[in-house]
């Protein structure tokens, strides 16, 4: 029973204390699934984003559920999932009943503003952590080139670059044990 509310409690500060979305949270992931309880490794976590930018629905809340389901199976996922979105749920309601009465005032849209700033230096820190974990290769930097010019560029779907980009990799691992295989 531990178990599940410490993954109940780890991913509702995790949805209570970040702001920006699955890239800012992160930082937190690391601190409290990586270093503090051990659920997984960085590259498993690596693994898990890139998953969840796969699937539909928002990254945090995927994270959360692949994170509680390799816990504790189906419950552990529901537990996970449920405390990540607690907070957004409380917070939403309770800001959906106030904000007429404060959206106008002048510190609201400069704290707002603020937040913004912050927000955008920890979607930078953790852009900087997936690059340094992710491409490490020629081959790393190459898919990485194509993967960012095709999103400057075009009007290509995540989801179908976040493919392109896994059948490029395939691709050159098939390349390369064919090579290495031609050299035995």
């Amino acid at each position: 029973m531990k178990v599940y509310w410490d993954l109940f409690v780890s991913w509702f500060k995790m949805g209570l204390f970040t702001f920006g979305g699955g890239y800012a949270m992160l930082p937190m992931i690391q601190k409290e699934v990586i270093e503090k309880h051990q659920w997984a490794t960085e590259d498993e976590v690596m693994d898990y984003y890139a998953l969840g930018q796969c699937t539909p629905g928002i990254i945090a809340v995927n994270t959360a559920t692949f994170i509680g389901y390799k816990i504790k199976g189906v419950m552990g996922g529901i537990v996970a999932t449920f405390g990540v979105v607690a907070p957004s749920i409380i917070i939403i309601s309770l800001i959906s009943s106030l904000i007429s009465n404060f959206s106008e005032l002048e510190v609201v849209r400069h704290a707002l503003k603020g937040i913004q700033v912050a927000v955008c230096v920890l979607m930078f820190v953790a852009i900087e952590k997936l690059l340094k974990k992710g491409v490490k290769d020629l081959p790393g930097i190459l898919i990485f080139i194509a993967a960012l010019a095709l999103s400057l560029f075009t009007d290509l779907s995540t989801v179908i670059l976040v493919i392109l980009a896994g059948l490029a990799g395939y691709v050159i691992f098939v390349l390369g044990k064919r090579k290495d295989g031609e050299q035995a």
